[in-house]
């Protein structure tokens, strides 16, 4: 059987709001072709992002800054939209708000999962070896165990894979795919910064 990488769920994931079993055995059923997956999903009903707009330009947007209330603590995003209309729109600014919050309080270092260099991972993934091999599992158990402690890192220092800190049952893409769907046009982090004077 084809190896599924972890990057292909990932990335099927975020086109569509089907959870980690759903998107990998969709994968495994299309032999690994993204568009086919896609297809079994709509499917089985799985609801589908309007990822038509995925190649879409978004030259609008908000910047949008968040101080805690300490006042040591902020960040600044760049959330982009295709148009003023939806830049406007005063969900499209609650997300913006939202999204900045999560920043300053959980400091991802990434916005995606795709945005991590392949030496950080292939580090990650050398030190998940190591302990796998010191506790003595299984080799064949070593991809599938890989695979969580990779998805957790992720979690930690990726933004749209990070549990939103007011619903740890949603992710932040979660937030960005709903939002897509129900505004019509494609929304993505652009920039994020973090602000910390206890960094100075």
């Amino acid at each position: 059987m084809r190896k599924i990488e972890i990057g292909q769920i990932q990335k099927l994931r975020e086109k569509t709001y089907a959870g980690v079993m759903d998107a990998k055995k969709a994968i495994e059923e299309a032999c690994g072709d993204e568009n086919k997956a896609i297809e079994i999903l709509r499917k089985k009903g799985q609801k589908i992002a309007a990822k038509k707009t995925s190649e879409r330009i978004t030259r609008e947007g908000l910047v949008e800054a968040y101080v805690h209330n300490n006042g040591k603590v902020g960040a600044m995003i760049i959330l982009a939209c295709e148009t003023d209309f939806v830049a406007k729109n005063e969900e499209f600014k609650n997300l913006s708000h939202e999204i900045a919050m999560q920043v300053a309080a959980m400091r991802p270092e990434y916005i995606s999962s795709e945005d991590v260099p392949s030496d950080v991972v292939a580090k990650e993934e050398g030190i998940y070896r190591e302990q796998i091999t010191k506790d003595g599992k299984p080799a064949q158990m070593a991809d599938k165990i890989i695979i969580g402690k990779l998805n957790k890192f992720y979690e930690q220092v990726c933004l749209l894979n990070q549990p939103y800190i007011k619903d740890e049952d949603r992710k932040i893409n979660d937030l960005i795919i709903e939002a897509t769907a129900k505004l019509g046009e494609k929304i993505e982090v652009k920039k994020m910064i973090v602000f910390d004077l206890l960094s100075l």
